[in-house]
């Protein structure tokens, strides 16, 4: 098959799929008659010669009809050339035609080109007939140029059921390459096409089945399609199966009639029988199995939809290709469908050039439009459905209406997307869409654990719906830190289907978020026992006065949160003239940054609250006496600078987080913290009045204590011998008790800037990171060889440190040692130029250092090092960095500095 150079491309708009050149003595009745019921078959659109009357030249009306053709078929038989009607017809076709298949039935191409045989004989009586010798000189080059074409020769098959059948495989392959041929333009397809081409394996004999598993809108039909239309040449038998979720079960058929009505329309396409009966859900494997098939199953959303058209690889035959495409990842985990493609974003670049293709039908924006571009871009969320919808809904509008367009399209969705969106929301379990709403409208971008504590005793199955959502790609939990995102355009729908709960009476509804909504609701006193949480960037609003009874009427309050986004040192204005008589009972989450209150009201119980979180507050106390705080899992009261006392805990045997760093007015911990036997964090770094904490205790679950900056600290905390983190910056501790060497978890000590401290600490060989910078610290001891697992020990500017002991060349984890600024060392081991275990960072000084082994000046030149002292190039492990950074000429003289 020859494609023309000679013209442009067309639009693909061809008034016939082929136009067929045949005698009609030698085809019609036989080889053309089956090769045009393939065609129909196909759905390949004929040009059909029936009532044009012949004579010696072709009328315009075929002329016409070979220029309207896409492809045009020339049956080459015995006597074709012995048609002057022919030869005029194939001099049209060289001449005009787009694309050219030549079919040698029962003739030799050579026969053709030579004009020899019984097709050479038939040529000259042709000739015998036409004076004209320019006319005989045109079906001369006619018939060369169509012998010269790759084609089909009958000759090369044993039957003409697999020759035909071959014909219209390739036109029907040819025409799905040309009407699908915007695919190859599609932003980021070949990227697409060749991570499936490597999961599909086409080179394997083997039946494969791969999975295409994305978010609504991201463009799995679109990617499938691409995929469909590139493979289809090269199997027997194809299908793409659309939408086959709109193909749900209804209520007159059981289970296994569904089945059965989805195999009858799965074969009557991939074999083309239309109007099929089944009886037998085995017919599937008795038809195909011997068969090579290329199936696409797009946006398949029930486990009966794959049992019924694709249960077993054993229904098909060597080499098939199974595509199917969902929003459900487990429903392929389900089918035992282990090689998944997950379709992620696009890039920002490319979703702008998505963007600008619908929006302006070019790759880029045009002058002064890239900015407007650039925000639509953003506000979809780079959702190839969406950026299509929002550019085509552009398009043709000036550069101002555009702009006008902007306010309604950053609140509202368009009715389109929301289609697409609403169907993966409408498709969930009940309490999978309470799970949806309440991550769409308060904890996107939270932590998993953090949610699932929050939503703990909600009787949501939690987990088990984080997976379901995730699963059908509602959202995503990152495995890096394990926090919970929500595409905006999802959140968006969320929160709309919140709005719906009560359009004109936001009081009524389950969530309030929207900042000015919240204002009238607080200020009206009109929210109901319907609101469940309400979150309000207090950082938004100019001033809000609330009444005492603000919240008298949430009695089902469970989540209230009043949080500061901006870093403005500002605080907002948010009054309660009259104090704050009521928070609801039920309240789960207690969120609100710069509390303007000295304690919460008296009549406050908390007994449901898992996090409390009130930062940069006024208070001085939080409440009095001892509250039911069975429930609590984290209190932050960081930055509430006027807080004297920390209530009693007792009750709060669950809690596992306690911040209270920079509460500048805290003295002491009561003593109730020896209760808490399953807090993990403790996090009081800068409390600078601080100077007690409770001893004789061992809680049994803290893993993190954060005291740096708390400098009326001197007694060294023995709160726990499970700590694994351990920060005493700055403090005013002396000594490290020799007890703190049986701890079985300590891994990191920092003790920087603790000038009272004079020994170097006696620490348990689990230790590997340790930072004794700006200490009074003398000497590195013989016995650090002991500590095996450290790999970085910092004492910069350790300015009475004079000798390190030559066991540090035996640590074989070191990687980062800093002795920068200890300006009177005069003992450094030279062993560690030696070891081969240690090769990764080294910073010092050696101003004052005397091993003759380590002779001095080192030399620098235009601010690099020059030369390197022998002993050094000799046995040195450590790579050189030859910064480029310049090196400051105070300690050019003096530094060496080995950095990896």
């Amino acid at each position: 098959m020859e494609e023309s150079s000679s013209l442009s491309l067309q639009s693909c708009n061809w008034r016939h799929h082929v136009f067929p050149s045949f005698i009609g003595k030698d085809v019609r009745r036989t080889f053309l008659s089956h090769l045009l019921k393939e065609f129909r078959r196909k759905g390949i659109r004929t040009f059909i010669d029936n009532d044009i009357k012949r004579s010696q030249m072709i009328s315009s009306e075929l002329v016409r009809a070979i220029r309207e053709s896409r492809i045009a078929v020339v049956v080459l038989s015995r006597t074709y050339a012995s048609s002057s009607w022919c030869l005029n017809e194939l001099v049209e076709i060289k001449k005009v035609s787009q694309m050219i298949m030549p079919v040698f039935y029962e003739v030799d191409p050579s026969d053709v080109r030579k004009r020899t045989g019984e097709f050479g004989k038939a040529f000259e009586e042709a000739c015998e007939r036409q004076p004209d010798e320019e006319v005989k000189q045109k079906w001369r080059e006619a018939l060369v140029y169509i012998a010269n074409i790759a084609g089909e020769s009958s000759q090369n098959w044993d039957n003409e059921a697999d020759l035909i059948d071959k014909i219209a495989m390739s036109i029907s392959y040819e025409l799905n390459s040309t009407l699908s041929r915007d695919s190859y333009n599609l932003v980021g397809i070949d990227n697409h096409m060749r991570e499936l081409d490597s999961l599909l394996c086409l080179e394997s004999t083997e039946v494969k089945m791969v999975g295409i598993w994305g978010p609504a809108g991201i463009g799995k039909t679109t990617i499938a399609r691409a995929l469909f239309n590139r493979l289809s040449e090269n199997f027997q038998h194809t299908i793409f199966m659309e939408n086959v979720k709109g193909s749900s079960r209804t209520s007159e058929l059981d289970a296994y009639g569904f089945q059965l009505r989805l195999q009858e329309q799965f074969l009557s396409e991939v074999i083309d029988h239309k109007h099929m009966k089944i009886h037998d859900l085995g017919l599937v494997k008795e038809r195909l199995q011997d068969l090579k098939v290329l199936v696409v199953l797009d946006d398949v959303d029930k486990l009966e939809q794959l049992d019924a058209l694709v249960k077993q690889s054993q229904w098909f035959g060597s080499r098939s290709r199974i595509i199917v495409t969902t929003e459900n990842k487990q429903l392929l985990r389900a089918h035992g469908i282990t090689c998944v493609y997950e379709l992620g974003f696009p890039s920002r670049s490319e979703s702008l050039q998505i963007f600008c293709q619908y929006a302006f039908g070019e790759s880029s924006a045009p002058d002064g439009c890239i900015e407007l571009a650039t925000e639509i871009t953003k506000l979809a969320g780079y959702l190839p459905l969406a950026l299509k919808v929002l550019g085509s809904s552009l398009r043709g509008m000036s550069k101002d209406e555009q702009k006008s367009a902007l306010p309604r399209l950053r609140t509202s969705l368009n009715e389109d997307i929301r289609n697409v969106l609403r169907v993966g929301y409408d498709g969930l379990h009940d309490k999978d869409k309470v799970i949806f709403l309440h991550i769409a409208c308060l904890f996107n971008g939270e932590n998993v654990d953090y949610v699932k504590q929050i939503l703990a005793s909600s009787g949501l199955d939690v987990t088990f719906g984080l997976q379901v959502l995730t699963s059908r790609s509602l959202i995503h939990i990152s495995r890096c830190n394990r926090t919970i995102t929500m595409h905006n355009l999802l959140e968006q729908l969320g929160r709309e289907i919140v709005c719906e709960q009560s359009i004109a009476e936001p009081g009524k509804r389950q969530f309030l978020m929207d900042a000015s909504e919240i204002y009238d609701v607080l200020a009206d006193n009109t929210g109901t026992g319907a609101v469940l949480g309400i979150s309000l960037d207090i950082s938004k609003i100019n001033e809000l006065f609330l009444n005492e009874r603000a919240f008298g009427g949430m009695h089902n309050l469970l989540f209230l949160r009043f949080y500061k986004s901006s870093s403005s040192k500002d605080q907002p204005e948010l009054h309660l003239p009259r104090g704050l008589d009521y928070l609801p009972r039920k309240l789960r989450l207690l969120h609100w940054d710069a509390f303007p209150m000295t304690s919460m009201p008296l009549s406050f119980c908390p007994q449901f609250l898992v996090v409390i979180n009130i930062r940069e507050s006024q208070l001085e106390k939080l409440w009095e006496g001892t509250q039911p705080l069975r429930s609590l899992k984290q209190m932050d009261l960081s930055k509430s600078e006027n807080l004297k006392e920390i209530p009693d805990l007792s009750k709060a045997v669950n809690i596992e987080e306690l911040c209270l760093s920079y509460c500048g007015s805290l003295v002491m911990l009561p003593s109730s913290i020896k209760n808490l036997n399953k807090l993990v964090v403790l996090d009081m770094k800068y409390c600078s009045k601080l100077e007690i904490i409770p001893c004789n205790m061992d809680l049994e679950s803290l893993s993190i204590l954060n005291l740096d900056g708390c400098s009326r600290l001197e007694s060294f905390p023995e709160i726990s011998s499970k700590i694994g983190f351990l920060s005493l910056s700055e403090t005013a501790i002396e000594e490290i008790p020799t007890t703190v060497a049986s701890w079985p978890c300590l891994a990191a000590l920092d003790m920087s800037g603790c000038k009272n401290l004079k020994t170097f600490p006696c620490l348990p060989k689990t230790i590997e990171w340790l930072d004794l910078s700006r200490t009074e610290i003398e000497e590195v001891p013989l016995w650090i060889d002991k500590l095996s697992k450290l790999n970085k020990l910092l004492m910069n500017s350790c300015m009475k440190l004079r000798s390190i002991s030559s066991g540090i060349s035996t640590l074989e984890h070191i990687k980062t040692l800093d002795f920068l600024g200890c300006k009177n060392v005069v003992s450094f081991p030279v062993e560690i130029f030696e070891s081969s275990r240690f090769c990764h960072n080294l910073v010092m000084e050696m101003r004052n250092i005397q091993n003759p082994d380590l002779p001095r000046p080192f030399y620098f030149k235009n601010n690099y090092i020059d030369t390197i002292p022998d002993c050094i190039t000799r046995h040195c492990k450590l790579p050189f960095l030859n910064s480029s950074g310049s090196i400051s000429s105070k300690i050019e003289n003096d530094f060496i500095w080995f950095d990896k």
